[in-house]
């Protein structure tokens, strides 16, 4: 039987990286995970980690090399479809781009193409700016059609004020309720 396809699109948030990859392996269970990475984050080695060695890890979860270019990530709306593409971590700035139209990344396009399908976009962002230059990306996209949040809260409300991020332990949930049409709720949760 075959596996529901799935997009796992990662961005540059790489403090996040691990809270990801254990949900992954749960995911690559029941879907078919389709990788995807910003060209930054394929290249970008980082004090949480080299990335080689997440673009090895990656692959090796999802089994095949992640898309890098935006080339690469154009066929992933109607000529290669999918269920559903999950953006983790997703920034601010990606999510600025997608509220806004911009498509300069593979993820981006990744998002846009998939968007064609009028099929789930969920977001599971982590941005320092959540409550000030963020919100309105936040706002402009949690009222878009098809686009769904994991649940999220403040990460650190004493040292950073302004920093949310999802709760990526839900992402499998949220992911599930996506795709029945639904948002997970609570949407705001604590940390």
């Amino acid at each position: 039987m075959n596996k529901p396809r799935v997009g796992i699109a990662l961005c540059g948030s790489f403090c996040t990286y691990d809270k990801l990859f254990s949900q992954l392996i749960s995911l690559a269970d029941k879907y078919e995970l389709v990788p995807v990475m910003s060209e930054s984050a394929a290249v970008t080695d980082t004090r949480f980690g080299a990335a080689g060695d997440f673009v090895s890890r990656l692959t090796a979860l999802c089994g095949a090399e992640p898309v890098h270019s935006i080339a690469e990530a154009e066929p992933l709306g109607p000529a290669e479809p999918m269920e559903a593409l999950i953006i983790a971590p997703c920034t601010g700035n990606t999510m600025a781009k997608i509220n806004h139209g911009i498509t300069d990344t593979a993820v981006t396009m990744a998002a846009k193409a998939h968007l064609r399908n009028s099929k789930p976009l969920v977001i599971a962002f982590s941005t320092n700016d959540a409550l000030s230059g963020s919100a309105p990306n936040i706002a402009g996209l949690l009222n878009r059609k098809n686009v769904y949040f994991v649940p999220f809260g403040q990460d650190d409300p004493v040292k950073k004020p302004f920093s949310m991020a999802s709760d990526f332990s839900l992402i499998g949930k949220t992911l599930e309720s996506a795709l029945t049409g639904k948002q997970l709720q609570p949407l705001l949760a604590a940390h």
